[in-house]
């Protein structure tokens, strides 16, 4: 017995001879990968080395039991994309109080970037997961808390500077395509960041945020699940776990396939079970199967993927990369293509345009007449008994639902054979584990070890040059092809993005920043000073804003518009090249009270005749569903500029419905009542912004400030009621110099032309009625500017 007794104690002696576990690492102190764990102090957690494959390891936080099959669950990684060698790497604590991750080639492969004056610090695990780097007296440095990597433990916030990243596969810890974090408008938002896009799926794109039950005015940013399964957010959004109230191990993970879940630790399985989720319909989730892909879901087999007809896999591995085409198609002859109607199945957005009341013929004819038409959705419109025509440029999140009644129908070569049978499979991943160099290894003794494995090493390394090859070539040879084709469209130079980093010197001179993205001062290399637009990765509205903007401004020449010189589509990089406008906005010039009487009248003439431009002198209609001070750029002779036509809309003249377009927004305190109550949206919508533009230049008063020099009586101004504001001085003064004289920008000292001032005021009272067909159009706006005398003042009408 006790022989036998000593033979099974002998792994345990073995093992903790090997592995050494300590409750915390003080200053000048360094863990060795793979053997030295840090423990919390009841036991639940662990931080240490984890291999993530053959002699390669990440520093990691994770649940110290292991579970019913053995694993561990990981909660928190500091080098997630980076691992490291398994021999000489080390995690070491300097004097300094800098922690430092150092590969065995001694590099610095993570570091928490912290400075102490005291030499006495220290790496704790705390008992809820949390690893801290505090001061003896207390003071904390670094918390891996807030830097979260995919999942949220109870107690540990996610905040305006965090975000949940999920991992690429369920052995591949490497960051995959989803985020979870906070947006520029307040709200907690996924993202699917993939190979050739990015896109928003929750809340529902189409709708406005108070419509998704959250709301946008708390600017903490701020998300926490508590110890008994609540989960709040700053922004409204909350649940409670099916198990709430029960104190339970629990985690709030972001999935490999995008989905958002709450799990609670089961004691006796010792399994993860589900006690909340975000999406229970697994298809809704964007990206799952790639472009030009159909996701299907049956309880039993779980969700699969296929090709849509006339397509194959990029990727015969990995459904990421969606599917290509079998066919070439031909724009000159339209009489060679046909169409492939596909029922029960829907794809997400990228209408070229909805085109109501039309029969399938002609809906047909309208996506022929587009060469970027891949087919068109054609759906029955309850209410008014008529069918509408969907022609889309991107076959995007494509999914089959029973329920779903209405026909999409593919474009596709008409003298072909009878399609094959499509490929179909269940969702697959890229699950190859991390592979690193094994130069640290101890030298084995066996003759015939040594040139077995450097035939190992010769055959992998060929295998990985032939597959980067082949990488290289498909990726160089669809990005020009894409390039081309916009080149050829815009007629825009295409700038790299290594140009236009180095135009920038490294994006270091920043001029603006705003929902859309960061606006850079840079030197191009005809010596030309530009500005230079980086739109924001995460952002739902990031491959949108730039393909609208190209476009956009590509059908629009006008001296009161902004000029592109070009753009930069490489990879996720998505950046715009405009002309750099010495005096910044008008929403600036205003703060700093740099702005005359004449400047501020042929700044609103100037402005007028841009929108005008827009909205009936170019070729196809314009809306731009942003006007405000900020989106009026100067020269440097006060010329003012239109910019950023981030959220603008082309409509082709030609019987399209503008109001379908109703989900477009602009910005607070300037859009029409249009957007709110979700009427059919017009040109009208930017002759209100441009009214409110203009009392803001007349008032130097925000529609956004809440003040009014403190008379102490009811002459407040409410937020966005800047017109009430100054209708309610209208009633109040009987004299119109008077009120008039109340209501001007002070820091025009009471020099200005009162003649032109009342034909602006009156102009701008009509252009913001609420009722939109009591509004005038940008050209009539233009036209009493500048024949004033053609016109009767009707401003005494207007209270």
């Amino acid at each position: 017995m006790n022989i036998k007794f000593s033979i099974l104690l002998l792994p345990l002696l073995v093992v903790s001879s090997y592995c050494s576990t300590i409750f915390s690492l003080s200053s000048e102190g360094s863990l060795s990968a793979p053997q030295d764990l840090i423990s919390s102090r009841n036991g639940k957690f662990t931080a240490g080395f984890y291999s993530v494959g053959d002699n390669a390891y990440i520093f990691a936080i994770w649940f110290t039991k292991l579970l019913a099959d053995g694993t561990n669950t990981i909660v928190w990684m500091a080098n997630r994309d980076q691992p490291i060698n398994g021999q000489k790497s080390h995690l070491s604590l300097f004097k300094s109080g800098n922690l430092v991750l150092i590969d065995a080639n001694q590099i610095n492969v993570w570091e928490s970037g912290t400075q102490s004056s005291t030499s006495s610090v220290e790496l704790r695990l705390l008992d809820n997961g949390n690893l801290v780097l505090v001061t003896y007296e207390g003071q904390r440095l670094w918390q891996s808390f807030d830097s979260p990597t995919d999942t949220l433990l109870p107690e540990q916030p996610l905040t305006k500077t965090s975000k949940l990243v999920s991992r690429r596969s369920l052995t591949n810890f490497s960051s995959g395509f989803y985020q979870l974090h906070f947006n520029e408008d307040n709200v907690l938002h996924l993202v699917f960041d993939g190979i050739e896009m990015t896109s928003v799926f929750w809340p529902s794109p189409w709708l406005i945020v108070w419509d998704a039950g959250r709301s946008t005015y708390n600017d903490s940013k701020t998300a926490v699940l508590d110890r008994f399964g609540n989960f709040t957010s700053s922004d409204k959004f909350g649940f409670q776990s099916a198990d709430y109230g029960v104190e339970l191990q629990r985690r709030f993970s972001l999935d490999v396939d995008g989905n958002l879940r709450l799990y609670s630790l089961d004691k006796l399985s010792n399994i993860w079970k589900v006690s909340w989720q975000l999406f229970p319909a697994a298809c809704r989730i964007h990206g799952v199967c790639g472009l030009n892909s159909l996701c299907s879901y049956d309880p039993v087999s779980g969700r699969k993927c296929s090709c849509v007809p006339g397509y194959r896999m990029k990727n015969p591995k990995d459904w990421s990369y969606g599917c290509e085409p079998e066919f070439d198609i031909s724009c000159n002859d339209t009489s060679s293509l046909d169409f492939i109607p596909l029922r029960h199945v829907e794809f997400y957005g990228y209408d070229i345009a909805y085109f109501r009341n039309k029969t399938l013929q002609e809906c047909k004819d309208l996506c022929l007449k587009h060469c970027d038409c891949k087919g068109f959705e054609y759906k029955y419109v309850e209410g008014n008994g008529t069918y509408g025509c969907y022609p889309k440029t991107l076959l995007f999140n494509g999914h089959v639902q029973a329920s779903w009644p209405d026909f999409v129908y593919l474009k596709v070569p008409k003298a072909r054979r009878a399609w094959q049978e499509q490929y179909e499979g269940n969702l697959q991943c890229d699950d190859k584990k991390v592979m690193l160099d094994r130069a640290y290894r101890r030298k084995e003794h066996g003759g015939w070890m040594k040139p077995f494995i450097w035939s190992v090493v010769v055959a992998g390394v060929f295998e990985i040059l032939c597959v980067l090859t082949y990488f290289i070539k498909t990726r160089k040879s669809s990005n020009e092809t894409t390039q081309g084709y916009l080149h050829l469209s815009t007629r825009f130079k295409r700038f790299t993005y290594a140009e236009l980093k180095k135009a920038t010197s490294n994006f270091s001179e920043e001029i603006g920043r705003g929902g859309g993205g960061i606006v850079y001062k840079g030197k191009l290399s005809d010596d030309r000073v530009a500005a230079i637009k980086s739109l924001y990765g995460a952002n739902y509205q990031g491959e949108a804003e730039f393909l609208a903007e190209v476009s956009t401004i590509g059908n629009v020449n006008h001296m009161n518009l902004i000029e592109i010189w070009g753009y930069c589509a490489e990879g996720k990089h998505r950046l715009l090249v405009y002309e750099y406008m010495e005096y910044g906005s008008l929403s600036d010039n205003l703060n700093a009270n740099n702005l005359d009487w004449e400047k501020r009248f042929e700044i609103a003439l100037g402005t007028a005749k841009g929108l005008a431009y827009l909205h009936e002198e170019c070729l196809e209609w314009v809306l731009h569903c942003d006007v405000k001070p900020q989106n009026i750029l100067l020269d440097s002779n006060y010329k003012p500029k239109v910019a950023d036509f981030g959220l603008s809309k082309i409509f082709n003249r030609g019987g399209l419905d503008h109001s379908n377009f109703s989900t477009i927004r602009g910005t607070r305190g300037y859009m029409a009542p249009e957007w709110v109550f979700k009427m059919p949206i017009t040109s009208k919508v930017d002759v209100y912004s441009y009214g409110i533009v203009l009392l803001e230049m007349i008032t130097g008063k925000s529609p956004e400030v809440c003040a009014d020099g403190g008379s102490g009586d009811d002459d407040s101004m409410g937020l966005g009621l800047l017109v009430t504001w100054i209708r309610e001085k209208m009633r109040k003064n009987s004299e119109r110099k008077s009120w008039i004289q109340q209501i001007v920008d002070p820091a025009l000292n009471g020099k200005f032309d009162l003649e032109k001032m009342e034909i602006l005021l009156e102009l701008a009272l009509q252009c913001s009625e609420e009722d939109r067909d009591a509004r005038p159009t940008m050209c009539e706006v233009v036209d009493k500017m500048l024949h004033p005398e053609n016109f009767e003042l009707k401003l005494d009408m207007l209270m």
